[in-house]
């Protein structure tokens, strides 16, 4: 079926809900991806942030392979033994509480939203200026966007906004607060790395007006900034921690993971999901898990975090570089629009990045990239603006 075919079909039967770029790709591996013409591109986006292993990683691949062949689904009214043993693997590599498993990020938020409403019953949830948790109601009403927010109100009441700044936050939290949930790295306004000071000042209320902590990591963690888990390298520990996007090699899934004090507050009956943990998911999240955690894989992320974003600052067009690990992003100089940056690397470099915003794009590429991976991609950007 040809790319026109496939534009035909989405205007005639898909909601309108996305803008894709006029690419179809048929194939993956590693770090590198492949249109229907057989072209090859250099994947510098991994799926936003899900493909940290690399497109179709084979044990992945084979963890898969082997689970779909035996078991699919069974609900979580029985045992299946992937879904347990992930539990184990994302308590034992965090916070050392108990897992709610679920089948995105924004359902992982909602988790977060019921866990810490029940623990603090009508209490309110601080969330920063910035922030994006997700689409769904709970999610969304924690996400403080004009335009992602006014087209669906009313939102969930008892979210409060506030500032990027410790004073802000502090004054913020009280004995009527439920949580404090942030991103520890703010990834879709453009890899906003918050402050140590502003995570401190949040632990700090957190503890004195017994409010949970929750870090938003869906997006940071599963090894993404050279650590498993971006919490890891800020000297702050949450009571609670989403995940998603990575955490399935590819595949759908979601995480709520508690520390001890919160570990018992959902009780049975609670909350559910009908695909959650499901076999086949668990078994590929399990696989990604184990190739994330990996330390020598660690080590290289933080190295080449930092050949990629020296590589990208010696670019004559960017005025600002940041980030950590593999999770980076560059504000372009006065005159350079980053949409059709991004559009043009795809179409003219075989680069796939992403714009964020009118003067950034973000670069997430799989954690399994070569160094000669980040040497050719800013070669490729160096080209653009020529």
């Amino acid at each position: 079926m040809s790319l026109g075919e496939l534009q035909d079909l989405e205007r005639r039967y898909a909601v309108p809900t996305y803008a894709r770029n006029p690419v179809e790709f048929v194939r993956g591996a590693g770090a590198r991806l492949w249109d229907a013409e057989g072209e090859e591109y250099l994947d510098f986006l991994a799926g936003i942030s899900v493909l940290n292993v690399g497109h179709c990683h084979p044990r992945v691949v084979a963890a898969v392979r082997e689970q779909v062949g035996r078991l699919t689904h069974v609900s979580n009214l029985y045992y299946t033994e992937p879904s347990l043993r992930l539990s184990a693997r994302l308590s034992e590599t965090s916070l050392g509480g108990k897992v709610f498993l679920c089948n995105s990020g924004a359902e992982a938020i909602e988790a977060a939203i019921k866990l810490a409403r029940r623990a603090r019953a009508a209490g309110k949830l601080v969330v920063l200026e910035g922030a994006f948790h997700g689409r769904t109601y709970g999610a969304l009403s924690a996400t403080p966007q004009e335009a992602k927010q006014a087209p669906f109100a009313p939102l969930v009441p008892g979210f409060e906004v506030v500032r990027k700044s410790p004073d802000a936050l502090r004054a913020a939290v009280d004995e009527d607060t439920a949580a404090v949930l942030l991103e520890p790295i703010q990834g879709e306004s453009g890899i906003n790395l918050l402050s140590d000071d502003l995570l401190a000042a949040a632990r700090e209320a957190c503890d004195q007006s017994g409010a949970a902590l929750v870090f938003d990591e869906i997006q940071s963690g599963m090894g993404r900034t050279g650590t498993l888990w971006a919490y890891e390298q800020t000297g702050v520990v949450p009571d609670a921690m989403t995940s998603a996007k990575a955490l399935g090699g590819g595949l759908p899934i979601g995480a709520l993971i508690t520390g001890e004090r919160l570990s018992d507050v959902l009780q049975t009956g609670d909350h559910a999901s009908t695909f959650a943990g499901g076999p086949v998911i668990a078994s590929a999240a399990l696989a990604a898990l184990e190739i994330c955690a990996d330390p020598d894989l660690l080590t290289r992320v933080r190295e080449l975090g930092e050949r990629l974003r020296a590589g990208l600052g010696a670019l004559p067009y960017v005025a600002r570089v940041r980030g950590r690990g593999l999770m980076c992003a560059i504000d372009l100089a006065e005159g350079f629009d980053a949409p059709e940056l991004a559009r043009r690397a795809l179409l003219e470099q075989r680069l796939v990045i992403n714009a964020t915003g009118p003067a950034t794009i973000r670069f997430e590429p799989p954690l399994i990239v070569a160094a000669a991976d980040i040497d050719e991609a800013v070669q490729r950007l160096d080209r653009l603006g020529r």
